[in-house]
């Protein structure tokens, strides 16, 4: 996805180390700058997310060398972040602050909470001027549901 950063992020974590692993705390500020999802047009978006994550110290038996440290050879389980350099286990926070910050994404980013987007037509920016193509009415099997009003 095309996304630009608009102001810094910042993310602050507090690691926690706990039986078995590490408990890894942590928020994620800042603001983007993508695409509108419904006229393609510049959207601001604030990201703001808190999160907790624990992460388990892998198993000397799962494939991890834990001495003489981790080469480019060395297998690792597919999700683990966390990985032996000089047999200490070292936690990779880049990894765990880029997925929090696909996650904080919006997942439709809107230029404007009354955006009318492009014309299916001939593809104009209906923000800017409304188009002269004639609007389909949908389909006619339907056009009896058209008048249909529902008390609530």
């Amino acid at each position: 996805m095309e996304c630009r950063i608009s102001k810094p992020l910042r993310a602050r974590l507090t690691i926690l180390p706990a039986d078995g692993g590490w408990l890894v705390r942590g928020t994620l500020t800042g603001e983007v700058v993508l695409p509108c999802n419904r006229c393609a047009e510049d959207a601001v978006a604030e990201l703001t997310a808190a999160f907790e994550e624990f992460e388990e110290l892998p198993e000397p038996e799962e494939g991890i060398p834990v001495s003489g440290g981790a080469g480019p050879d060395a297998a690792q389980p597919p999700e683990s972040r966390i990985f032996y350099e000089r047999n200490a286990p070292m936690l990779d926070l880049a990894g765990i602050c880029w997925e929090e910050f696909v996650l904080a994404l919006p997942i439709n980013p809107l230029c404007g909470p009354d955006c009318k987007g492009l014309c299916p037509q001939c593809g104009a920016n209906l923000n800017v001027a409304p188009c002269s193509c004639s609007r389909d009415e949908g389909d006619p099997r339907l056009a009896v549901l058209r008048g249909l009003r529902l008390r609530g």
